[in-house]
C-alpha cells in the first residue's frame, strides 16, 4: 500500500472512474491514484497485463490514464486539481498508428 510521507497539503476532491476521492494539492495524478488504492492504471491493448506507476517521471509511459476527457495522459507528470476526473483502464491506440502507446 501507498502511504504519504507528510500530510498537510489542502484538501481538493477529485474524481477516479466515477467515485469522488480526497487528494492533497501538489499530489500527482499518480500519487493520488495510488493512495487512493488503485494500482491498476491501464492494461495494455494486446495482452491485457496490468500497468501503473513505474518510473514515476515521465519516461517510461506506463502510467498513461484518461484526465478531463483527454486520453492517454501521463499520470505521474500532472497535478491533481479540485475536480478532476480520473478514468483508469486501457490506453487509447494511436490514430495514425492504430497502436496503442
Amino acid at each position: 500500500m501507498f502511504l504519504r510521507l507528510h500530510r498537510g497539503g489542502t484538501p481538493v476532491t477529485v474524481s477516479i472512474d466515477g467515485r469522488a476521492v480526497e487528494a492533497q494539492a501538489g499530489d500527482s495524478v499518480a500519487a493520488a491514484l495510488l493512495a487512493a488504492g488503485v494500482s491498476t492504471f491501464r492494461r495494455t491493448a494486446k495482452s491485457g497485463a496490468a500497468r501503473g506507476a513505474y518510473c514515476g517521471m515521465g519516461v517510461c509511459f506506463e502510467c498513461l490514464v484518461t484526465v478531463d476527457g483527454i486520453p492517454n495522459q501521463q499520470a505521474c507528470l500532472i497535478p491533481v486539481a479540485a475536480g478532476m476526473a480520473i478514468i483508469t483502464g486501457q490506453a487509447v491506440p494511436d490514430p495514425v498508428t492504430r497502436r496503442a502507446p
